[in-house]
């Protein structure tokens, strides 16, 4: 059985000032039946890991570089993040992929080098809005997918995230139908891939999820979890999408 995952990515927000979130956060799921996972800025992630050591809720960073060391000012390494205490890292987010140009083939470098490091990659793929009207959902997922997973992946370490790009923090969201899609397409092709090995990699949906849509999401066949962005940032708010997800059959 594959354990079920709620994951919050801050994104480029918070300061020192916010940690209290994840202490009411910690206080909410004291014992959580599913893995509870935030991704806070680089700034806050060493302090929020040393905030979380004695709580069931892991941090994890939002990218890395796919060198160990060198002249990349203002990078971060996967050792690094590890030495600070992450547990898993983002890779691919569509806003990484557009911001900074990130190609396939750079994000399965950074999935090599995260796991390299012993992070979990949270790899992420998902279609523009231009893409899905123009029926090529599928075809960019699936290429998405081959050129960002390297080869000889350990499956039970490799966590893929289906967020669709025009429902990122727009309060849209895909049709049930359209997400099931998604997800067994995105299994399919791992299988095709990994054989039965596919079956242990966890499956997340991303993309404007709240406590108001999160229950039929997780009822959704192949959704083992979430990638939360902006609902994540306070307690009220991640608690009860984690309570939805620990309510999933």
């Amino acid at each position: 059985m594959r354990r079920k995952l709620a994951a919050g990515n801050w994104k480029m927000n918070g300061t020192a000032a916010d940690l209290h979130q994840i202490d009411a956060l910690a206080a909410r799921h004291p014992v959580p039946s599913v893995d509870v996972l935030v991704c806070p800025p680089a700034t806050l992630l060493a302090r929020m890991a040393g905030a979380v050591a004695d709580t069931a809720i892991t941090v994890g960073g939002q990218d890395c570089h796919q060198e160990a060391s060198g002249a990349h000012t203002g990078d971060i390494s996967a050792q690094m993040l590890a030495a600070a205490g992450a547990t898993f890292v983002i890779l691919g987010h569509s806003e990484r992929r557009t911001d900074h140009n990130e190609s396939d083939a750079l994000v399965a470098a950074k999935t090599a080098a995260a796991l390299a490091a012993g992070l979990d990659p949270i790899v992420c793929v998902g279609e523009s809005l231009e893409e899905r009207e123009g029926g090529r959902t599928l075809e960019v997922i699936g290429r998405q997918l081959d050129g960002s997973v390297p080869d000889g992946v350990p499956a039970a370490r490799l966590v893929v995230a289906y967020e669709p790009v025009w429902a990122i923090g727009t309060g849209r969201t895909p049709t049930i139908q359209q997400i099931e899609e998604v997800h067994r397409f995105l299994r399919k092709r791992l299988t095709e891939r990994l054989d039965q090995q596919a079956r242990s990699v966890r499956l997340l949906y991303g993309g404007s999820v709240k406590a108001g849509n999160a229950a039929d999401i997780f009822a959704v066949p192949e959704v083992d979890g979430a990638l939360v962005g902006g609902a994540s940032l306070k307690a009220e708010e991640f608690s009860p999408i984690i309570a939805a997800l620990e309510q999933a059959r």
